[in-house]
């Protein structure tokens, strides 16, 4: 099967405690992990002014990972994305 490089940047709410923006990330690497993704690159891009609101929110954390996963695993880390509270924006790329 081949691997494709993507890359998907989340937002988490700024009031976050750290321990579950660690949570989340290690959630994220797991479920890469586990699906086969591999050369899984994490970085913290740290607390960013909002260009505009989301959900009422002025600042957001930025989270990047790169990694090299099929289409698949794309859709379940999303998935996963959705359905944390924390989260309130990501975007996924695939990168050329």
């Amino acid at each position: 099967m081949k691997l494709n490089h993507y890359e998907t940047i989340y937002i988490l709410k700024p009031d976050i405690k750290e321990e579950n923006n660690l949570f989340l990330v290690n959630k994220c690497k797991s479920i890469i992990k586990q699906y086969g993704g591999q050369n899984i690159c994490i970085q913290h891009r740290g607390r960013r002014h909002l260009t505009y609101n989301i959900q009422s929110y002025y600042d957001g954390i930025y989270v990047q990972i790169n990694y090299a996963a099929s289409s698949q695993l794309v859709k379940i880390l999303e998935k996963a994305l959705i359905f944390s509270n924390d989260v309130i924006r990501y975007l996924t790329i695939k990168q050329l």
